[in-house]
Order: C-alpha cells, then structure tokens, then sequence
C-alpha cells in the first residue's frame, strides 16, 4: 500500500489573455500526492512496487482532476504526469511509477485517452518547481493543446519522498492560433490525428 503523506489539488483558470476575455475560460487542474519512496537510498533491482503505485496514483489523481474541474470524464481534452524525486532516491524511481501502468487508470478516468500521455521526471528538493507537460490526449496532433502547468509544495519532495503529479484539462491554451488539426476534427483512433 502507498504511504501517501500528502494530496493538493490545484485550479488555474485563466479569464484574460493579452487583453481579451477567454469565454469559456481555460482551466487546467493538477493534483500532487507526495509519497514515501520505498526504496530510497538504497539500489533494488525490482521496482515493481512502485510501478503497482503508478497505477494507484494515475486512477486516483486522474479523478481528482476531472472532480475539480467539474466535468464529465469525456469532457476532459488534454492530459500529463510528471514526478520529482527525492535527494535519497534517483530517476528510475520517477520511471517506475510513471511508465508502465499509471497511464491506463488515467485513461479510465478521462475516458479514453488514445494519445501517449507526456510526461516528465527530475530530482528535486523541497519548494522546487515541478513543470507538468499536457498534451491533447486523443490526437497528439492537436497543437492548441501543447501546454503545461507547473506545481510547487513547500515541503516536498523531502529526500526520501517522490511528488507525483496527474494534470487534466477542459480545453486548450487561450487563443490558439499555430493552426493544425483542431480539438473537433481530433479522431482519436490512432493516438496522432
């Protein structure tokens, strides 16, 4: 079972962009569970159980994201993950939890998702900035929906912790105009168009 020490869930909404009313508004939700890391400073071979904590946490804060936003699962239009580690642990402990299983239980949890789910990794302290990437989440050809968001917590990751981001969206950037396949023409069958 995952120590969870720790769940924030953040809204941004933006309003206003270069002088123009966004109506609907943009908003992008994130949520952050800072875990213990079970294998901090010490090397373990199998990583199993934080790949079992991937698919925990991609379920759980797929939902918190798509609750704080308000919206129906098939509603949400882009997605990323992110992780940041502890001075005590390393990279493939952000691997682990990020690659082979969280992406499913994400998928459930915004209803499909036939695009790959950008993601990044990094070691860090804690109050260290944590960029998540977002990417449309049905046609990574959508570019209106190439974005991030970032997230920072006072007091994490602490060294023998991980920060694990999900961040959902109910649109793309405000006014987006660098052309290419749009969120409507999106098919979603094969994860580009």
């Amino acid at each position: 079972m995952t120590k969870i020490r720790k769940i924030a869930v953040i809204i941004e909404e933006t309003r206003i962009e270069a002088g123009r009313q966004i109506d609907p508004p943009t908003r992008k939700a994130v949520a952050v569970a800072v875990i213990e890391n079970p294998f901090a400073g010490r090397y373990v071979d199998d990583l199993t159980e934080l790949m079992d904590t991937g698919a925990e946490l991609g379920a759980l804060l797929g939902e918190r994201c798509v609750q704080a936003l308000g919206i129906r699962p098939e509603q949400a239009e882009s997605y990323g993950k992110s992780a940041m580690v502890g001075e005590n642990g390393e990279l493939e402990h952000a691997a682990a939890i990020l690659h082979p299983k969280l992406g499913a239980p994400l998928r459930k949890a915004v209803e499909k998702g036939a695009a790959l789910v950008p993601s990044s990794k990094k070691m860090g302290s804690p109050g260290q900035v944590l960029d998540v990437p977002l990417g449309h989440k049905d046609a990574a050809y959508v570019r209106s929906h190439f974005d991030g968001i970032e997230v920072r917590l006072n007091d994490a990751p602490r060294a023998n912790e991980i920060m694990v981001a999900v961040a959902v969206t109910d649109s793309g950037r405000p006014l987006p105009r660098v052309g290419g396949l749009t969120h409507a023409e999106a098919e979603g069958k094969d994860g580009l168009r």
